[in-house]
């Protein structure tokens, strides 16, 4: 009898040793394909536990410091998702790029690598203009270039209004508002600015991912003595106001 209850436990054994969480990811390479040249590139990789037991991230480390990573930082229960995301940094790297993201847990694969590629496309070269063009350019002023935000979740649709004017010498054309998180939009079409005038726009910010510090927004025009004025946003992006469950891993 003792012997039969020995080999029971020991035919047990290997189901409560191998008891573990299981990574399933959606994908585990995203391509960028062409992004331009300061644009920070941002993708979600989302997986669910397909296992026994929770899964708990201990680290996320990037193969560069161009590359910052955030994770699900609580225990992800079977059943349940989390996910990894990737920050690419494309400014001052033009070219072609390929990077890995190591995840380290207690899954059973302790140790998972996913890969991030694409190619940046370089900023064109500055023109150079004469001293009687830029004399004559207009000139964009606004009233207000430094915003603080506060928290904020990611798909909060949070709008702003700026004030222009026109303290140039020729019409001004406001041609396009940029960031590098792609997540910023004029909420009607700018109407052209005559010498001496000013206009108000309303514009959105609708932030994708989680972050943390000065989000830089560019309004670019055809004043040709500063191109594109700075707009800066000081924000906190979390993934949701009602309890921040991503946090920053390595810088």
């Amino acid at each position: 009898m003792k012997k039969s209850v020995i080999l029971f436990l020991i035919a047990l054994s290997p189901v409560f040793s191998f008891a573990q969480g299981v990574f399933q990811f959606e994908e585990e390479m995203h391509n960028f394909e062409t992004i331009k040249e300061g644009d920070r590139a941002v993708h979600e990789f989302k997986f669910t536990n397909v296992g026994d037991q929770p899964i708990v991230i201990s680290q996320v480390k990037a193969s560069c410091g161009c590359t910052t990573p955030f994770w699900t930082k609580e225990p992800v229960m079977p059943g349940d998702q989390g996910s990894v995301k990737a920050s690419y940094n494309s400014r001052g790297r033009p070219g072609n790029f390929h990077k890995s993201i190591t995840i380290t847990s207690n899954s059973s694969t302790p140790t998972k690598v996913l890969q991030i590629k694409g190619m940046v496309e370089r900023e064109p070269p500055k023109p150079k203009y004469t001293e009687e063009e830029l004399a004559a350019s207009p000139v964009l002023t606004i009233d207000k270039s430094e915003y603080n935000l506060g928290t904020v979740e990611i798909g909060q649709n949070i709008v702003k209004k700026i004030t222009v004017e026109n303290t140039g010498k020729s019409e001004l054309t406001i041609n396009s508002l940029r960031s590098k998180c792609n997540c910023v939009s004029f909420l009607k079409a700018p109407k052209a600015i005559p010498v001496g005038g000013s206009e108000s726009f309303e514009f959105s910010y609708i932030p994708k991912a989680v972050f943390e510090g000065n989000e830089v927004i560019s309004l670019y025009s055809n004043d040709i003595t500063k191109p594109a004025q700075k707009i800066k946003f000081k924000v906190s992006v979390v993934e949701s106001l009602g309890g921040a469950s991503f946090m920053g891993g390595s810088k």
